[in-house]
């Protein structure tokens, strides 16, 4: 009898130990695996990163207009016609295509005599008419060299407007994704020499977020928060910036 209770008691022991012993192995695990995920979560490095490229336009829009003022309306308007003829066929003989010429419409205004105070009276002086033609061509050269070369029109007695062409490229959807990619190699790349500078290496991205598109003239140093786009300039420079996070191993 005697001898049974000791065997409980020893059993009860033994139990007791295993239990404690289960107990600090099951927390050494858990507090390793903590550890881990700590380390998942915070053991980050988080950097820009930016790419470059020199573009060239491959369409230009280029704008021109011409004027006429007049007593007579009907008399404005015949001349006005008659510009517009002489426009379209120095366009046209300097090799633009009639599919990259838009023609606007007749613009009116009417003059009222002045006053003694400068104010506008109810007596019409005049009519201005005016109008605008626009090449928009892929031939950038052709268009840039027009916009220089367009005042010969002025000794054909046209009154000319001539302004700046405006400058585009065509393909900055496919060019976004590659200069995103280089931005993204690029911070990548600087993740790695902060980290190899304390011994360690980077390892998976853990977050990217893209920053804003800047389209400026080759020597330009301008950035906008919201982004730049410039049109006045044949060749361009793009920049794209990229902030990503790395996780450090």
């Amino acid at each position: 009898m005697e001898g049974g209770r000791v065997l409980r008691h020893s059993q009860i022991i033994v139990l007791g130990l295993c239990i404690g012993l289960a107990t600090i192995v099951s927390s050494v695990v858990l507090s390793q695996g903590f550890l881990k995920v700590m380390k998942f979560t915070k053991e980050v490095i988080s950097v820009t990163g930016s790419a470059q490229k020199q573009i060239r336009s491959d369409r230009a829009s280029w704008q021109v207009a011409f004027s006429r003022q007049l007593p007579d309306l009907a008399s404005a308007y015949q001349m006005l016609s008659g510009d517009l003829a002489k426009v379209k066929s120095y366009l046209l003989s300097k090799g633009v295509r009639e599919a990259e010429l838009v023609v606007s419409q007749v613009f009116t205004h009417t003059l009222f005599k002045k006053t003694g105070e400068g104010y506008d009276s109810n007596e019409i002086e005049g009519y201005r008419l005016s109008q605008n033609v626009t090449v928009d061509s892929p031939d950038v050269d052709k268009v840039t060299a027009l916009s220089r070369e367009c005042t010969e029109l002025i000794r054909d007695g046209v009154g000319l407007n001539s302004s700046p062409p405006q400058y585009f490229y065509t393909k900055l959807d496919d060019l976004k994704v590659e200069m995103l990619g280089l931005a993204t190699e690029n911070a990548r790349e600087r993740a790695q020499q902060m980290a190899s500078a304390a011994g360690n290496r980077i390892g998976a991205i853990r977050a990217a977020k893209m920053g804003v598109f800047q389209i400026t003239p080759p020597t330009s140093t301008d950035v906008s928060d919201y982004g730049y786009n410039d049109t006045s300039s044949l060749e361009k420079k793009v920049m794209a910036v990229v902030s990503a996070t790395f996780a450090i191993e």
